[in-house]
């Protein structure tokens, strides 16, 4: 079964790193993957660009999208990247996602199962 890790975090910590800090929790984070990737509990990731460069679209009163710059300014916490998992359940999903090298600007990792919709 597919599952969603979402590493949520204060992107504006991870953008605060020196580059030997960066460097540092990448080869963490590439370890991870070299890890779970054998495994087969690792499929596709992303990892998001700082929340001042996102839009977000929602439906205004006169049912037309109203856009607004980023997510709202009140949050502290941001997801950052999605990377999608290959588990036989929820427990073994939670046992992959609790490895990941939590640090700055990656404070918490969220685990969602994906839902799958066939045409029919």
């Amino acid at each position: 079964m597919q599952y969603a890790m979402l590493i949520c975090g204060d992107d504006r910590e991870w953008a605060a790193l020196s580059p030997a800090d960066e460097e540092d929790a990448m080869q963490r984070i590439y370890a991870w993957f070299e890890r779970w990737q054998p495994a087969g509990k690792v499929g596709n990731g992303v990892e998001l660009q700082p929340r001042e460069t996102a839009k977000t679209v929602r439906s205004g009163a006169n049912g037309k999208p109203v856009v607004t710059d980023g997510p709202y300014v009140e949050l502290k916490e941001v997801v950052g990247s999605v990377i999608l998992l290959e588990c036989a359940d929820m427990d073994e999903a939670v046992e992959v996602a609790a490895s990941w090298p939590l640090g700055p600007g990656m404070s918490a990792v969220e685990v969602r199962p994906v839902t799958s919709r066939e045409e029919g």
